[in-house]
């Protein structure tokens, strides 16, 4: 049984509330719906109370920032990103974050359903009842696949250039940062993208780090401030700076609370070999690094959680 409780508002509120999203689904399942300008004259409305040309017309450098055709993302200055798949989703985008900023994206009743409808046609999937707070930035968002039941909370980010996955009932706490790509030591321009799995029922808290590839199974938590690099098995409980896995929760091995049928287990789940965002170096990077010499005592406290092979970088 869920620890929340309903919460009403005005029923004339509410009304108002479904009945704009939708209309703004089923203008965005139109294939002839421009985006770029059913999203400037939502935000022109919602920002500022009156249509875009009017807004255009009084103050232009405001009405053209509504327009995602005059603004750009991180996402579009990288080899890795698909250019046609993104410039799909990049006025979705674009509201999402702009309506963050907004009262209207601060209140849940609007916000969370907002969300709902524009990661329906922004992920590669998404599952039933979606719960997303504000503030939560994607790198491209097309390469998110999120099962049912997800809830991610404020401040996250979501590096989805190589894949997240995302599986029923996963929870991601305030500022939680998941990677999907890796750099290089000696060479920044030397990106490797790795798809990084979150388990059924897997939990990661408060600004902890999950770096590109990872596995953590079902069941399993990261504690808060950690930094995984590697995965967690099934019900174990990895803290620390790196991670390793200190507590294994008491439950029936094979049992996830709420679910049933096979999940995620990243000592038989596939893990993504890599692959290189820029071609112009090799696949895949020879090992980079060494210990510093004579420290053994470094040496012996390796491994700390299930590795994943080279290379050893920084994200962003």
């Amino acid at each position: 049984m869920t620890w929340l409780k309903p919460v009403d508002i005005d029923p004339r509120a509410q009304s108002s509330y479904a009945d704009f999203f939708s209309d703004l689904e089923a203008r965005l399942r139109d294939p002839a719906t421009d985006r770029p300008g059913l999203v400037r004259e939502t935000l022109a409305q919602a920002m500022y109370g009156r249509d875009y040309a009017a807004l255009l017309a009084d103050a232009p450098l405001a009405a053209l920032n509504l327009d995602s055709r005059n603004v750009t993302f991180e996402a579009e200055y990288y080899m890795a990103t698909d250019d046609a798949r993104f410039q799909q989703v990049k006025p979705l985008l674009h509201l999402w974050k702009s309506i963050d900023l907004t009262p209207l994206g601060q209140n849940p009743v609007f916000g969370i359903p907002l969300r709902r409808v524009l990661a329906g046609q922004i992920f590669a999937r998404v599952g039933r009842d979606f719960k997303c707070w504000q503030n939560v930035e994607f790198s491209v968002g097309y390469n998110m696949d999120v099962g049912d039941d997800v809830v991610i909370h404020r401040n996250v980010l979501l590096d989805d250039i190589g894949g997240i996955e995302l599986h029923d009932g996963a929870s991601v706490s305030d500022y939680v940062n998941i990677y999907s790509h890796t750099h290089s030591v000696l060479d920044g321009p030397d990106v490797t993208l790795r798809r990084t799995v979150i388990g059924r029922g897997a939990r990661l808290t408060y600004h902890s780090t999950i770096l590109a590839g990872s596995v953590v199974s079902d069941d399993a938590m990261l504690a808060t401030h950690a930094l995984l690099r590697g995965d967690i098995p099934p019900r174990g409980i990895a803290m620390g700076l790196p991670a390793r896995v200190t507590r294994v929760k008491v439950r029936p091995p094979g049992v996830v609370e709420g679910f049933s049928g096979p999940g995620i287990d990243s000592a038989t789940h596939p893990h993504d070999a890599g692959r290189k965002a820029n071609p112009q170096f090799p696949a895949p990077t020879p090992n980079q690094t060494r210990l510093p010499d004579g420290d053994a005592a470094l040496d012996a406290r390796l491994p700390l959680v299930q590795p994943m092979p080279e290379p050893v970088g920084g994200e962003g």
